[in-house]
């Protein structure tokens, strides 16, 4: 009881941090608000790079058209708040649910495919969203986009709280969920979808319950970045942004969340810090995709996460080790 209190304790006490002391040095000024608006840009990223590798990683779908469900979410968040007046929080959560709902609806036709068919149906969806939004004026501004004027893009302090609390929220309960019997279930079809199916796991079910989170995640996000950037475009669906998203999820290592996550924020902040070299900038990420294929195929984290339990329980074996060494170095000198 004591142990599991405790493995409670100390990621309860790590998110708290991870929320609670950056906003305060944002508010101090100790970190600027262009520092801030990246962290935080580095925050919605991460998001999406959850929702990819959900889908990726998790389910073992290739799926290439995230970014379309991200401005679904997007634009259907402004919808919401200012064609029909309801309020921002409650907006978000609509906005992640009518995207869940597309998701579903683009997911039982395309789920029947499988590898390159599945990604090559995934990408022609993403771009039929892009054309839409496009040619929707009334709605979506066309291709100039609409403007979103909120709280969060005025306050970064308020804008980092918010994206981050989400953040954590999100990463808590899918790895809640990837822990309980429909989390393992998705994860055999993963594995081997034959095996499943022998074992009478329902593969098709499966593979929709993880797209269809997929999906409801990217919406969130796309809401997210709509309040935080104030300002939205058809090109959030293109496929270059789907392959962004797809960047993080290698990098970090596909099936691991918080693998993905670090990407997210690194790749982020690596962006905005290489902008004096220009158009050149855009050279890092194939070079990284290079090295990472060549030294590291599985990513960063592999399939791991990271555990603040299991580095707490490192160093404690590693302080007990030196401990134990200097006791057996002082008994030497005694002799």
């Amino acid at each position: 009881m004591k142990q599991n209190s405790r493995n409670r304790v100390i990621p309860g006490a790590a998110a708290i941090l991870a929320v609670g002391l950056p906003t305060l040095l944002i508010k101090l000024n100790v970190i600027d608000a262009y520092t801030a608006q990246i962290i935080t840009l580095g925050g919605v990223n991460a998001i999406l790079a959850i929702s990819v590798n959900t889908i990726t990683g998790i389910t073992g779908q290739l799926s290439l058209g995230q970014a379309g469900f991200m401005a679904i979410g997007a634009y259907s968040c402004i919808f919401f708040t200012l064609d029909m007046g309801l309020p921002l929080p409650v907006s978000v959560i609509l906005a992640g649910l009518f995207t869940c709902l597309f998701g579903f609806i683009i997911g039982f036709p395309t789920l029947k495919l499988s590898g390159d068919y599945l990604a090559i149906v995934t990408l022609g969806f993403g771009e039929i969203i892009r054309v839409v939004l496009v040619n929707l004026k009334g709605i979506t501004g066309g291709a100039n986009g609409k403007r979103f004027t909120t709280l969060l893009a005025i306050y970064p302090d308020l804008s980092f709280c918010i994206i981050t609390t989400v953040l954590v929220v999100i990463l808590i309960l899918l790895q809640n969920f990837l822990r309980s019997s429909y989390g393992r279930a998705i994860l055999a079809v993963r594995e081997d979808e034959i095996a499943a199916n022998s074992n009478g796991i329902g593969v098709f079910r499966y593979k929709m319950t993880g797209f269809v989170i997929a999906s409801l995640i990217a919406g969130t996000g796309g809401a997210l970045y709509a309040m935080v950037i104030g300002f939205v475009q058809p090109d959030v669906a293109s496929f270059n942004k789907s392959i962004d998203y797809l960047i993080f999820v290698v990098l970090g290592g596909m099936g691991s969340m918080t693998g993905s996550v670090l990407a997210a924020y690194v790749l982020t902040y690596l962006q905005e810090f290489l902008r004096f070299l220009q158009d050149y900038r855009l050279l890092i990420y194939p070079l990284i995709l290079i090295f990472v294929m060549l030294f590291r195929p599985q990513g960063l984290l592999g399939t791991r996460e990271l555990s603040f339990v299991k580095i707490r329980e490192k160093l404690e074996d590693w302080r007990k080790s030196r401990v134990r060494s200097s006791a057996q170095a002082g008994g030497k000198d005694e002799q």
